[in-house]
């Protein structure tokens, strides 16, 4: 879950340095009997905020257990961080990390403590385990809220204009029409950062998987590529459609992610593609974010089949060379607990539902994680593909911002697409490429 991760930093100032320090600074001193567990997490304020309420609220049930906060780098600095220490030893008791296709680099058979089985698991959701799982193990519990990938819009201007959530890319474009006519901006734009062209195609992929229920596992093979699969290329052509129409802002190319969601906010442009877990760190400055910005999942043709792809929350997972298991189990359990999502919720308003059993959001939720759970009690989600696959080309933010701005066609993009993710494939050493 790379992507998701490097969004984040992207969007809420990641520190550059990393830094220790221990929940609670008042604490006193550690008694004889006080068990100290590291925990290493991320440097994104979200992070933070989130794994400090699970480290105090966690040591206020269970006093024998100490937990010492170290902050790594985000991107990929923190990734060679992660390895480094696990190769070396070196790894802190418990950490914060992605779940999905990143976390089978870490090689978690020979790194990671196994919970397959473990009473740690009984609060997890089932539909969770595979992404943090690796050949029939599970290694982690969910550290925070799903997030989700698709359409951000503004439920002023919808409500001032009529308009109903669009089922269907017709509907959808049927809304952007009455938009314009408005003098509102039908759809934003923003490919200074360039990372965030690409959300049109990676939040497809529940359509993709609705046409081609085999998609991943095939294209993992390399059996299938985006060319030749007309569900795959949907998202490129989604791209190209909206620019063709010219719903974007004016300076799309030199729009940025903040510009852009100020625009959302205040009502000046209806419609994002973007995840919703940029929305919390909005409150303080816009706290009508919570309630004026919706969200509904990149419609296809089929309103039968519409869906919202999901960014699945990152993990927590316990280092095999730790020298207090028993206490990191205690930790994790409480994390993978309503309790624990309860702690978490009081320190940052969820961006979408839990993964946790027995959890519920709580009534002044953000609108975006109602939207959500819609799709999720309605079972009409799938993850995007970098949960059900290792293969994601390093380039597809710039092809991206090619086909968006007209100037690739959405063929040629998925075209070139294909090659960029076969070099990956290749020095993955995946078989089938």
């Amino acid at each position: 879950m790379k992507t998701s991760h490097r969004m984040l930093a992207v969007a809420m100032a990641v520190l550059a340095t990393a830094a220790l320090s221990s929940c609670g600074s008042d604490a006193e001193p550690a008694a004889d009997n006080t068990v100290t567990l590291s925990f290493m997490t991320g440097s994104d304020q979200s992070t933070v905020d989130t794994s400090k309420a699970l480290a105090d609220a966690f040591m206020k049930t269970d006093p024998t257990i100490k937990i010492e906060l170290e902050h790594q780098p985000g991107g990929g600095e923190g990734d060679n961080v992660i390895k480094t220490r696990l190769s070396t030893g070196e790894m802190t008791d418990v950490f914060w990390y992605n779940s999905g296709s990143l976390l089978q680099a870490l090689n978690p058979a020979q790194t990671l403590v196994d919970l397959t089985g473990d009473p740690v698991l009984a609060g997890v959701q089932e539909d969770y385990l595979p992404v943090v799982s690796q050949g029939g193990k599970v290694f982690g519990v969910p550290a925070t809220t799903l997030g989700g990938g698709g359409i951000l819009y503004n439920r002023k201007v919808y409500e001032k204009l009529n308009l109903q959530v669009p089922k269907t890319w017709a509907e959808f474009m049927a809304n952007n029409d009455k938009i314009k006519a408005a003098g509102v901006t039908p759809v934003i734009g923003t490919f200074k950062d360039s990372w965030t062209s690409q959300i049109f195609v990676l939040a497809d992929y529940h359509n993709v998987q609705a046409a081609v229920p085999g998609f991943a596992q095939d294209y993992t093979a390399g059996k299938v590529k985006y060319t030749g699969t007309p569900a795959a290329l949907g998202g490129f052509q989604h791209l190209a459609d909206v620019h063709a129409k010219d719903y974007l802002n004016k300076g799309f190319g030199s729009s940025t992610l903040d510009q852009g969601l100020k625009m959302l906010v205040e009502g000046t442009g209806a419609h994002y593609s973007m995840l919703t877990q940029l929305l919390p760190p909005l409150l303080a400055t816009y706290p009508q974010t919570a309630t004026d910005i919706g969200f509904f999942g990149i419609p296809d043709d089929d309103a039968a089949q519409n869906g919202a792809t999901v960014w699945e929350p990152a993990g927590l997972y316990i280092s095999k060379t730790t020298e207090h298991l028993d206490a990191a189990k205690k930790f994790l359990a409480f994390v993978a607990s309503p309790a624990g999502t309860e702690a978490v919720t009081a320190a940052v308003p969820p961006a979408g539902p839990y993964r946790v059993k027995g959890s519920k959001l709580p009534a002044d939720a953000l609108q975006v994680a109602k939207d959500l759970q819609v799709y999720i009690d309605e079972r009409a989600t799938a993850p995007a593909l970098e949960f059900l696959s290792p293969i994601k080309g390093p380039s597809l933010e710039q092809i991206t911002v090619a086909v968006g701005s007209g100037l690739t066609t959405p063929a040629e993009g998925a075209a070139q697409y294909d090659k960029d993710v076969e070099k990956q494939a290749r020095q993955l050493g995946l078989e089938g490429w």
